[in-house]
């Protein structure tokens, strides 16, 4: 009874969050652009971006173990893809703008708030589509943005690192900005229930993972690769290989090394 409470509760969380995030989308943004110039409209975008991520990890009550810098310079973060939920565990660190297929656009709610926080969306297979997608993405560095990108084109059991599309890292090489691998793997009753896979839908598994007491995540953020003299396909395939070799130490025997690592705790009050 006190767990069925407790996710009843946590959805009524999400459910309210959701609401301010339309409100912040649809009012909020609109009234900071018009009031600021667009460099500090942007800070303060970013700001209220991730205040809002860090209020959906607490509800679904994310544990990141967390180990690696942040890029200090404008960056494209390469990151393996195992849920949704990577949205969350990576975005709450720093302000970014995520490359995403062009499904979630069309997500009730989220698809939404996914736009108006800048989100860039990507149809695959659609070359027209891929080359507008690497120009906005340029576009973006530019501005010295971040930018935080999933080139395996989809999502896996977290087992595995498919080999990534390598169209995602030339707006990097273009403009010279840093290219950061990032790897997470879910850990203990997580690592069956988080990845985000197949026909599953968004609402039931966003009630199971609700359903949780905790979602552990280890999260690192690797040191940026050297692209000097280098091309897409031997960036992309040196960062897939450097976030396998992660992932590949990532094992319940690591849970005594832990302590070495920043714990991030945060709880629904």
């Amino acid at each position: 009874m006190k767990s069925k409470i407790r996710l009843y509760y946590k959805l009524f969380l999400v459910l309210v969050l959701f609401i301010n995030g339309l409100f912040i989308a649809a009012g909020i943004f609109p009234t900071v652009n018009f009031l600021n110039s667009a460099a500090n409209a942007k800070i303060k975008r970013d700001a209220l971006k991730t205040r809002w991520l860090r209020r959906f990890s607490a509800i679904v009550n994310l544990h990141i173990i967390k180990d690696g810098e942040l890029p200090e310079h404008r960056a494209i973060l390469v990151s393996n893809h195992i849920s949704w939920l990577d949205i969350i565990v990576i975005g709450q660190y720093l302000p970014a703008c995520f490359v995403a297929k062009s499904d979630i656009a069309s997500w009730p709610v989220i698809g939404y708030l996914a736009r108006q926080g800048g989100t860039i969306f990507i149809r695959r297979g659609d070359k027209q589509q891929i080359r507008t997608t690497a120009e906005k993405m340029a576009w973006l560095l530019k501005q010295n943005s971040h930018i935080i990108a999933f080139p395996e084109g989809t999502t896996t059991k977290g087992d595995e690192v498919l080999n990534f599309h390598s169209s995602l890292f030339q707006p990097a090489l273009l403009t010279r900005s840093a290219i950061q691998p990032v790897a997470l793997q879910y850990q203990g009753i997580a690592k069956e229930h988080a990845p985000f896979v197949g026909d599953d839908g968004f609402v039931p598994h966003l009630i199971r993972m609700l359903s949780l007491d905790k979602i552990e995540v280890q999260l690192s953020f690797l040191p940026a690769i050297n692209s000097s003299g280098k091309n897409r396909h031997a960036v992309s395939t040196e960062t897939r290989d450097l976030i396998w070799e992660k992932i590949s130490e990532y094992s319940p025997a690591d849970n005594s090394d832990r302590q070495c690592c920043e714990v991030i705790q945060r709880r629904v009050m």
